[in-house]
């Protein structure tokens, strides 16, 4: 016996439906045939009428025609008569409607050229009888009674009036066969119609009985046939559940790997650079412990080995904020070439001697809007990645061009809109990379290096920094050819905006402040407060503090003569900013400095500082808080 599935099985199949659909198929294709014959008929019986309402309309029309100039005649007699113009009120009517009524019968004759003869001599007739009439009107205007009444009794009138009675009525004849012949075609027509119409009833009714018994068997067959396709479907339903199962697991167990690489880096290096501060720390506990000066041998070298340790720490947390785009960004107008210049030397320092730095640089180049720190530190970051690339030395290129994304290429990659970009691209001709391993370059803590040699957070802090800026970056790597790393930033449209110079540079020496600057500190950490507090009173500044925006408004009331707020942006109850717009509202000038660790706040939006604000992120260097104070204070 065949198995359900092989050649043989098939062919029976298709041959069985093939038989029982032939009737099926030969009996729909008759009906439709009948339908459109039918169709032909009813559209061309309907022709038929329409000529019918036209020839019935022309009829009328020669009636009338006829009719008017006979009111024209019955007119002018009655004036030539009785000299009353009350009779010619009819007769002018008359006369300005038979032009009219004869281009209706000359427009519905126009299609029966056997009427055109007869037509045309009415036409004459009818111009020589309305010259006649018109005539002997004239005449009797003219008080020529008797002239008038002569002009009629020659018996012209009379006979123009006869020849145009016999042309409306053979006109008026032929119109009428014409029309009964119509009415007949139009009867075996609609006798045609009737006769189709039966039989494509019948043909329905025959149809449908077919259809009946048809869809009878294949009900039963279909009943069988869902009745193993159910118990088909619960072995896939089971089989399914599995497999979700399994795949959940499979998506956790990922999941956990991801955390675990993440978490296992970020301890492996913090607990590198605590030990650096830690064990400084206690170096220095222990020279106090036994007495030994400030001065002594090894406290400089364990202080700046300390800050060292927590300075790392505290660019390992920015490259973390950078990877997953919560780093404040200030972004302003600016021109790439101008900054890819600015940084050549800078690389060519950086990077030494054995590697040689190209600029190309495109004309016409646009500007963009971005971080300019950030972008420096992206393209200072790649540079150093192309630098470990290449360790025998060789050539890196940074060149920028105008950009179109079209819709293709943003279909094929996702995370890019379609539009105008800025391309800064960097190309080094290094020992490239594998498919695989561009593919993960990107991820945090993933390193080719060996142990010691990076972080792994390098590209994943451009990539944060790339597209917190709504662009995109895309690698092309060739094994043993070299890497190219593209940073797309959008087009900045619009009129160019006055980039303010930069400072040439800080001075060597911190900025204090006077005892007369009364600065308030608001800052939830007692820890944090503390240390902050004997910074600024060591810059020489007056500091009061408070650990809670409710605490800062009563000091703010209490002290008129404080010269600037600096608040902590994440607190309990009262968030800095509206510790802020609070305080503006006792004292609008007051000046207001930031701090943060954390960007997603109210005064950073979509990655991006607020215009007003004046921010120093957490942690921060006691020169760097001595410059930011400075600054805000002469805002």
């Amino acid at each position: 016996m065949p198995e359900i599935g092989s050649p043989a099985v098939s062919a029976r199949l298709r041959r069985s439906t093939a038989k029982a659909l032939a009737p099926l198929v030969g009996g729909f294709a008759l009906l439709a045939a009948i339908v459109l014959a039918t169709a032909w008929l009813v559209v061309t019986q309907q022709q038929s009428d329409n000529e019918l309402r036209r020839l019935l309309d022309v009829r009328g029309d020669i009636v009338s025609l006829f009719s008017g100039l006979q009111d024209a005649e019955t007119g002018q007699r009655g004036y030539l008569l009785t000299g009353d113009v009350g009779y010619l009120a009819p007769y002018t009517t008359a006369i300005e409607a038979l032009q009219s009524r004869f281009d209706r019968v000359r427009a519905g004759l126009a299609e029966e050229p056997d009427q055109a003869a007869d037509l045309a001599a009415f036409g004459r007739t009818m111009k020589d009888k309305l010259a006649e009439l018109g005539a002997t009107v004239e005449m009797r205007k003219a008080g020529q009674v008797e002239a008038s009444l002569q002009r009629v009794r020659t018996g012209l009138g009379n006979a123009l009036m006869e020849r145009a009675r016999a042309l409306a009525d053979k006109l008026d004849a032929r119109t009428r066969q014409h029309i009964l012949d119509l009415r007949r075609s139009a009867a075996a027509m609609a006798l045609v119609v009737e006769v189709a119409i039966a039989i494509a009833v019948g043909l329905i009714v025959a149809l449908a009985a077919f259809v009946v018994s048809d869809a009878r068997r294949r009900n039963t067959r279909l009943t069988n046939a869902y009745e193993a396709l159910r118990e088909s479907n619960g072995a896939l339903v089971v089989a399914n559940a599995n497999r979700d199962r399994l795949e959940a697991q499979l998506r956790q167990a990922q999941k956990m790997e991801a955390m675990g690489q993440l978490t296992g880096g970020l301890a492996h290096d913090f607990n590198n650079m605590l030990a650096i501060v830690v064990g400084n720390l206690n170096m220095l506990k222990r020279q106090a412990d036994r007495g030994e000066p400030a001065t002594g041998r090894h406290f400089e070298r364990y202080v700046e080995q300390g800050l060292e340790g927590a300075n790392r720490a505290a660019t390992l947390t920015h490259r973390l904020l950078a990877f997953a785009r919560k780093q404040p960004l200030a972004p302003e107008s600016i021109e790439p070439n101008r900054l890819v210049s600015g940084m050549s030397e800078l690389l060519r320092r950086t990077l030494g001697e054995t590697v040689q730095v190209e600029t190309v640089q495109a004309g016409g180049l646009w500007r963009s809007r971005a971080d300019p720190h950030q972008l420096e530190s992206a393209l200072l970051n790649l540079a150093i990645n192309a630098r470990d690339a290449m360790p025998s030395g060789g050539r890196l290129t940074i060149e920028t061009a105008n950009a179109h994304i079209d819709e293709g290429y943003a279909s094929d990659n996702l995370g890019i809109t379609p539009g105008q970009y800025v391309m800064i691209a960097v190309t080094d001709t290094g020992t490239g990379m594998t498919p695989d391993v561009a593919a993960k370059a990107f991820e945090p803590f993933f390193t080719t290096k060996e142990v010691g040699q990076g972080t792994g957070l390098g590209l994943s802090q451009v990539f944060g920094f790339v597209r917190q800026s709504d662009g995109y970056v895309k690698i092309y790597s060739e094994l043993g050819t070299g890497t190219t790393v593209k940073i797309y930033l959008p087009r900045l449209a619009g009129p160019a905006e006055a980039v303010a110079p930069k400072a040439a540079g800080r001075a060597a020496s911190v900025p204090e402040g006077r005892p007369n600057e009364i600065i308030l500190v608001v800052e939830d950490e007692p820890a944090v407060r503390r240390l902050t507090v004997e910074v600024l009173r060591d810059l020489n500044y007056t500091v009061i503090h408070a650990e809670g925006g409710a605490a800062a408004l009563r000091l703010l009331d209490a002290h008129p003569e404080i010269a600037l707020l600096f608040t902590d942006v994440v607190m309990p109850e009262m968030n800095g900013r509206q510790l802020v717009d609070a305080a503006r509202q006792r004292r609008p000038e007051l000046k207001v400095l930031y701090t943060t660790g954390y960007t997603r706040n109210a005064i950073v939006h979509n990655g991006v500082i607020d215009a007003d604000v004046k921010l120093i992120g957490k942690p921060f260097t006691l020169e760097g808080l001595a410059h930011k104070v400075r600054e805000a204070i002469a805002a």
